[in-house]
């Protein structure tokens, strides 16, 4: 029988809020040795993640889009856009500057393999397990997974 997320998950995960300064938690990541955190807002919601790859992008520093002038004409061979946003996440303050928004995530009721197929698909290490009210009731992690699929599996 298939194992759901709610039993593999760990509940009541710690979670951070958009409005935490960056420094905070990156404390938190580091002094509990998580690879990164759900962000939810005053209800607990869902509204990002923050991980260890949002806190390396602001050390890597961003790279400014490529252009070139031609007859007084900026002539841009990168969206300008990203650069911005990009600039802003190097230079935030906050979770909520630096976090990914709008995060994938899943159901307490859903299969475990179908969690495996979205960490694969979408190459992400964790997913926020969500309420029907997009409330954060756990966390589920590539080592959960392989910790069930151990434990299922009979040794000689």
């Amino acid at each position: 029988m298939t194992k759901t997320v709610a039993e593999v998950m760990t509940a009541d995960p710690v979670v951070t809020y958009p409005q935490t300064p960056i420094e905070e938690a990156i404390h938190l990541l580091g002094e509990r040795k998580f690879s990164g955190l759900p962000v939810v807002n005053e209800r607990h919601q869902l509204v990002g993640v923050l991980s260890n790859q949002d806190i390396l992008a602001r050390q890597e520093g961003v790279r400014p889009p490529v252009f070139f002038w031609f007859m007084d004409a900026v002539i841009w061979l990168e969206n300008p856009h990203h650069y911005r946003q990009e600039l802003h996440k190097v230079l935030g303050a906050t979770v909520g500057d630096v976090m990914t928004p709008e995060p994938i995530s899943i159901r307490p009721e859903e299969p475990v393999t179908v969690a495996a197929h979205k960490m694969h698909l979408h190459r992400i290490r964790r997913l926020p397990v969500v309420n029907s009210e997009n409330r954060v009731v756990g966390i589920l992690t590539r080592g959960d997974i392989v910790r069930s699929i151990a434990l299922a599996t009979p040794t000689e």
